[in-house]
C-alpha cells in the first residue's frame, strides 16, 4: 500500500505552504470546507433529496478550490491583505482648521535623539 507524503514548509520567516497554497489561503479553504459541510447537513436535514444536495455541494466545493487557488496565484502571501487595506484608505483628508498643526510644540527631529 503506497502512502502519500505531504511536505509542509516550516522554514524560518517563510509562510506555511500546503499543496501550493500559502499563508492565509489555507485557512480560507478550511473555513470554506467547514461551511460546505454545514450547508450539506442543513440541506439534508431540511429534506432536500440527496441527488440534488450532492451535485450542489460538489460544484460549490469545486468553485471554492478554484477561487482559493486563483486568489493564491493572483495576490500571493500578503497581496490580498494589502489590497483590502488599500481599499479602506480614504481618498482624501480635509482639514478645515490649522489648529491641529498649531498645537504641535516639538519639532519632529527631536524625537530621533537617543537618550
Amino acid at each position: 500500500m503506497a502512502t502519500s507524503v505531504y511536505t509542509i514548509n516550516k522554514g524560518i520567516n517563510r509562510p506555511i505552504e500546503f499543496k501550493g497554497l500559502k499563508a492565509q489561503y489555507i485557512a480560507y479553504l478550511a473555513v470554506g470546507l467547514v461551511a460546505l459541510l454545514l450547508l450539506f447537513t442543513a440541506l439534508f436535514l431540511a429534506g432536500v433529496p440527496l441527488p440534488v444536495c450532492l451535485p450542489l455541494i460538489l460544484l460549490a466545493g469545486g468553485g471554492l478550490f478554484a477561487g482559493t487557488y486563483h486568489l493564491n496565484r493572483t495576490y500571493g502571501q500578503y497581496g490580498l491583505l494589502k489590497r483590502l487595506a488599500r481599499r479602506r484608505l480614504p481618498a482624501c483628508v480635509r482639514l478645515t482648521s490649522r489648529n491641529v498643526f498649531l498645537s504641535l510644540t516639538q519639532p519632529a527631529a527631536s524625537h530621533d535623539r537617543a537618550c
